[in-house]
């Protein structure tokens, strides 16, 4: 394939990837927010459901890298 259509494929796949990670936190940063203002102990838990999102950006990322080294 062409290096310019491979360029605008992992500039979409990263582009999706953080604006999936950035819509996913958005309910929960705010949910998680409540949850730790009414009980601090769960502070844990809403650590870790604040971070799950993060994959997302990760595997655009990923991808994004080997459409750009052209691996697959």
């Amino acid at each position: 394939m062409g290096k310019p259509i491979l360029a605008l494929a992992a500039a979409i796949a990263i582009a999706g990837g953080l604006i999936g990670t950035g819509s996913a936190q958005q309910g929960i940063g705010a949910a998680g927010m409540g949850i730790i203002a009414e009980k601090p102990e769960k502070f844990g838990q809403v650590l870790f459901f604040f971070v799950i999102p993060e994959t997302l950006w990760i595997i655009g990322f990923v991808l994004g890298i080997i459409l750009l080294l052209d691996i697959l």
